[in-house]
């Protein structure tokens, strides 16, 4: 886990993603490296099919649940540079599957502060905070 949040890198783009708070996004994970664009941050574009923007504290129930759900997340796959999920990181999540792991109760618990505005698209507000930690 993370020991501080960081403090969120300009966008080279001139994007300032917010959060489900309305603030500026914060980092979600350095290590292991995160986001959809690799850059610590659950932010989304068009390209992202999956919508990563909820970001997790994963827990070994998730970590199973995902695993049968066909998405292996704790297996290392150095080809990727992926050292594999263990309980305690934090991980940008897709928001489907996070609202479908909620429906399941075995969804991890989500830093508000790092989760993108847009995940609100799919997730209701309230569900977010039922289940929040402070980054």
């Amino acid at each position: 886990m993370d020991p501080s949040p960081l403090p969120t890198p300009p966008d080279p783009a001139g994007e300032q993603a917010l959060s489900v708070l309305g603030e500026p996004l914060e980092i979600c994970s350095c290590q292991p490296l995160t986001g959809w664009r690799r850059d610590g941050r659950c932010r989304t574009d068009s390209s992202d099919l999956g919508q990563h923007t909820v970001c997790c504290v994963v827990t070994e129930n998730f970590l199973s649940y995902s695993r049968s759900q066909g998405n292996d997340l704790s297996t290392p796959m150095p080809a990727y540079n992926f050292p594999g999920l263990k309980p305690g990181d934090h991980w940008c999540v897709c928001a489907a599957r996070w609202l479908e792991a909620h429906q399941d109760g075995v969804a991890p618990p989500v830093c508000l502060e790092a989760t993108e505005e847009s995940a609100l698209q799919i997730i209701p507000l309230e569900l977010l905070h039922q289940m929040a930690v402070k980054a």
